[in-house]
């Protein structure tokens, strides 16, 4: 038995990543072990879950995994832990389609009871249809109690504690309206604007979870027993078992942290993994295969491209034949050049006769397949840049919902990138070789 929930909501928006981050760090001043985990494709929020937890954060999705792995991931990681904390998507029954992919797809795979986020700003007893509507819509899930997120006054939270009487379901408490409460803009990420500062902030929602939330009763209702699953090897898995002496190096600094867990797990179960900073080392470390993940690099152009015997390096070690699989923030590394939102132009390593670019910025994101080499991967896309110049794509990639998209996959010798941030699992990344 321990203490084990998924924080859920009505819809995006409602603070789901603000309570989560107070409770975890409330755990964790309690001197709770606490495994976080992320339903979904982001790896932002599994970045802030980590550093509130003092745990990495691991991603649960039914999109880009089987039901098997889900299972063994939480098994896996959450076998340590004294509570598991696993936040939401989106609205609870939201998924890429209809609840396919939802947050309750997930609560109910795990047998997890949820922890029902309301933002009751601009409303009081209305809430009550909707937190019933949810304890009813779906005969599976387990609304073990409710949290109100931006509660104006105590009288506010009388109302609302009525509500929730009323709809039969228990209220664990809520969070006082506060306007220093918000979590900068996405793509400002981990970059933090200025005058934001995690630690404080983590630490202020931690103090009012604390003050307003009943964490006692919140672990006692959400107590259940843990799932027993034996642990499944690195060849079962992904990639097809340790080769003696296989060098990986893996880019891993401010510019480039965007990284889904269990990728990195796999490489390190497959041969040595070395990480390396574009920004500050000056050549690639030796290696069999090269992995730039997302992340920033729009924020760090001029040193990036500063570092020129390191630009050199990749460029080589392409030239030569390297193998490399680069991914969105990866991608405009190994373009000829980056146009910044400053609008100057700064050179990049040059493996492809392309340009990336921030100016006039949009939001592109979603779930994306594709097929290649006799597999299908998946994977989820997520920028504001976009790429000027003509390449070929070796691979025709659709939606979630089986509807093509312009995301390119470009090849180069045995130089593969595009803007899919690809999760290999349960494959063996090796084989888009």
């Amino acid at each position: 038995m321990k203490s084990q929930l998924l924080i859920g909501a009505a819809s995006s928006g409602s603070g789901k990543t603000t309570f989560t981050l107070g409770l975890l760090r409330a755990l964790r001043n309690r001197g709770l072990a606490v495994q976080p985990f992320k339903c979904g494709p982001d790896y932002i929020d599994t970045q802030y879950h980590t550093m509130a937890a003092g745990n990495e954060s691991v991603n649960l999705d039914s999109y880009l995994s089987s039901a098997g792995h889900i299972r063994e991931l939480y098994a896996r990681y959450g076998a340590g832990a004294r509570v598991c904390v696993t936040e939401g998507v989106m609205g609870l029954l939201d998924g890429y389609d209809g609840p396919q992919g939802s947050s309750a797809e997930i609560a109910g795979l795990l047998d997890l009871p949820v922890v029902l986020l309301v933002n009751a700003k601009s409303t009081a007893y209305s809430v009550a249809p909707v937190i019933y509507g949810f304890r009813h819509f779906c005969s599976g899930l387990r609304i073990a109690g409710v949290v109100f997120n931006k509660v104006a006054s105590p009288a506010h939270y009388a109302s609302l504690l009525r509500a929730c009487r009323d709809a039969g379901v228990e209220s664990l408490g809520y969070l006082p309206f506060r306007k220093d409460m918000e979590i900068p803009s996405r793509h400002l990420g981990l970059t933090l604007e200025e005058g934001f500062r995690f630690d404080a902030f983590t630490a202020r929602i931690a103090e009012l979870v604390e003050t307003h939330v009943d964490i006692d009763r919140l672990l006692e209702v959400t107590a259940s027993p843990f799932p027993v699953t034996p642990p499944v090897s690195g060849k079962a898995g992904g990639c097809s078992g340790r080769v003696p002496d296989l060098k990986i190096a893996v880019a891993c600094d401010e510019a480039f942290n965007f990284v889904y867990r269990e990728n990195i797990v796999r490489l390190q179960q497959a041969g040595d993994v070395a990480f390396f900073s574009p920004l500050t080392d000056s050549v690639l470390p030796q290696a069999d295969f090269v992995y730039f993940p997302g992340g920033y690099p729009e924020f760090f152009l001029p040193r990036l491209s500063s570092n020129t015997s390191m630009l050199a390096s990749v460029k080589r070690y392409a030239e030569a034949g390297g193998k490399i699989w680069a991914e969105c923030g990866g991608l405009m590394y190994l373009c000829r050049s980056v146009t910044g939102m400053d609008g100057e132009n700064y050179p990049m390593a040059g493996v492809f006769p392309l340009g990336a670019t921030m100016e006039q910025m949009k939001l592109k994101l979603g779930y994306r397949q594709f097929r290649y080499r006799e597999r299908t991967w998946r994977g989820h896309e997520f920028h504001y840049s976009r790429i000027v110049g003509s390449y070929p794509s070796v691979a025709a990639l659709s939606n979630a919902r089986n509807e093509p998209v312009d995301t390119p996959l470009y090849r180069y010798k045995n130089v593969l990138a595009g803007y899919t941030h690809v999760y290999w699992g349960e494959n063996n990344v090796f084989d888009l070789f």
